[in-house]
């Protein structure tokens, strides 16, 4: 299909064109091809940034006819003569006025809508850790030998969590996580850490892949589990493991919507229990493919978590720039969870999920 071809049908999609039957089998399309999907996003995106800059237009054109109506050195005067001037001010100019001060608070608004302090990630907050630096004197800048370079380090700020994507040291996370970080590492099950770089990211869907950049690393052998390209089902059992803790804690719970806040197809809920140094961990549906990333928690309604979809994290991966690898990453295609029991499931993933330690 055509790219014109392709737009055509998502406009037709979008602007609510399409009869039940046309919309089912689109919608099915989406589910099944990431890119499809990926497509729907970006362009839903741009209708809304022209909308937004649409309704600026006319906001500034609105004010500008307020302005040029209201009088000012008229009311200049009446407030120098008059010793009530509030209220005569008010009582010969309080319908433009009123009109002034409702268009001022729309305008307000509408710059907190487009600075994203009033849209949907208000109403989430992002599960990054903040390390309380009492509880971390010294015991957390003694990093194992040979994987820290001897100039002095502070100690970490913030933490989350990643997790492998390649046996040879690329590691997924938010970018929230690690944002305006000096350095970063990843601390592995056995306690031993290694620097790590940033080589691809993509802030609009939270994304981070990270890349082991240190000598004492090894291969980690064969990753024991998949990225599941399909949408995962409503209802279905998925787990969370990660480090809210400094130990790696396991949360178990339910996939409860298709589509994040304000129906955001970027992101699953769930009702697994996160906390602030779950992102950017992994999320795994009942057989041990990873579904998505684990990302937020909305503060308005008790139990509602967010999860990007293991799609944005497959076309991240995709997305890397030739130049920022050796070698084009290998997505592995063998699952060996999927025969076991949830503890044995842990056991054999243990090695692949990194606390995450920030630098700034």
């Amino acid at each position: 299909m055509r790219d014109e071809q392709l737009l055509e049908i998502i406009d037709r999609y979008l602007n609510g064109d399409m009869d039940a039957n046309e919309r089912a089998a689109f919608e099915q399309l989406r589910k099944d091809n990431a890119e499809v999907n990926t497509r729907v996003v970006e362009h839903q995106q741009f209708i809304g940034l022209l909308k937004q800059y649409g309704e600026r237009v006319a906001l500034e054109s609105r004010l500008n006819a307020i302005h040029q109506e209201i009088d000012v050195h008229t009311i200049a005067e009446e407030v120098t003569q008059q010793p009530i001037w509030i209220v005569k001010l008010w009582r010969n100019h309080h319908s433009k006025i009123s009109v002034a001060a409702s268009v001022a608070i729309f305008a307000i608004l509408c710059a907190l809508f487009v600075t994203g302090n009033l849209n949907s990630s208000s109403s989430y907050i992002e599960l990054r850790r903040e390390v309380d630096k009492l509880r971390n004197d010294a015991k957390h800048n003694k990093m194992s030998a040979g994987a820290v370079p001897n100039t002095k380090i502070t100690n970490d700020k913030y933490r989350g969590t990643g997790f492998a994507i390649t046996s040879n040291g690329l590691i997924a996370t938010n970018y929230h996580v690690i944002s305006g970080a000096d350095s970063v590492y990843v601390q592995d099950a056995s306690g031993k850490s290694f620097k790590v770089k940033l080589i691809y990211s993509e802030p609009q869907h939270d994304i981070a892949i990270l890349k082991i950049d240190d000598t004492s690393f090894k291969s980690l052998g064969a990753l024991p589990y998949t990225f599941r390209k399909a949408e995962a089902d409503l209802a279905e059992n998925v787990y969370t493991y990660g480090y809210p803790q400094d130990a790696p804690v396991y949360g178990d719970g339910r996939l409860t919507s298709s589509n994040g806040l304000n129906g955001d197809s970027v992101d699953y809920q769930i009702s697994v229990p996160i906390n602030p140094g779950n992102s950017g961990g992994p999320l795994f549906d009942s057989k041990g493919n990873v579904i998505g990333i684990v990302k937020a928690k909305d503060t308005r309604l008790e139990g509602v978590h967010l999860a990007i979809k293991s799609n944005y994290l497959l076309n991240a991966i995709k997305n890397i720039p030739p130049d920022s690898l050796n070698r084009i990453p290998v997505i592995n295609t063998k699952n060996t969870l999927a025969g076991l029991n949830r503890v044995q499931q842990i056991k054999k993933l243990q090695n692949y999920v990194f606390l995450v330690k920030v630098y700034n």
